[in-house]
């Protein structure tokens, strides 16, 4: 999306994402979800923290990376927001989709890349893997939750978890078990 189409997509981006954003508590937070989104939304091939603030006007690097990596909000609660009000938009799904879908990465300092299945290159390479819970019909698709899958060396290795800051508490789940936890949080 170019500046100018989100510029003139600025109320109605409001409206959408006021209840959705609700859940993060104070009003700088939702502030930077809402920088955030904007980068998300615009054109770039790079979707990491430093070339979409240098596409937003007015975006603090360092403020959006406090916002991403240490701001405390439940991302489950905005999670269900974003399903109900998508459901409600779109009417009644038709079929659930489960799939892990890869996000191709040149470096090894992203939490959970590593060298897997990268369904997006069709091949093993450094990634990172989400397992995601999709809505279906044969009018639209939307995503219902998504789950980072940490590989077992992201969670054996106690070092690099903590210069990530990934909490300790934190322990592997396989595919299926991020995927059943999905399906419980949606019903």
């Amino acid at each position: 999306m170019k500046p100018e189409q989100l510029k003139a997509l600025d109320r109605r981006l409001s409206e959408f994402l006021e209840d959705l954003l609700e859940p993060m508590g104070r009003s700088e937070r939702r502030r930077w979800a809402r920088v955030y989104v904007e980068g998300l939304l615009l054109d770039g091939e790079r979707k990491s923290i430093e070339p979409m603030a240098a596409r937003i006007e007015g975006a603090d690097v360092q403020a959006l990376r406090q916002f991403v990596g240490q701001s405390p909000w439940a991302v489950e609660e905005v999670q269900r927001r974003l399903a109900l009000k998508l459901a409600d938009l779109l009417g009644d799904a038709q079929v659930w989709i489960l799939d892990d879908t890869s996000f191709p990465k040149a470096g090894s300092h992203s939490v959970g890349v590593a060298r897997q299945y990268c369904g997006a290159l069709g091949k093993v390479a450094n990634c990172q893997v989400a397992v995601t819970l999709h809505w279906t019909s044969p009018e639209a698709s939307c995503p219902l939750g998504w789950r980072l899958y940490l590989p077992r060396q992201w969670i054996e290795d106690p070092e690099r978890a903590q210069k990530v800051k990934l909490p300790p508490e934190i322990g592997y789940k396989s595919k299926p078990e991020l995927a059943l936890e999905l399906i419980d949080q949606a019903l």
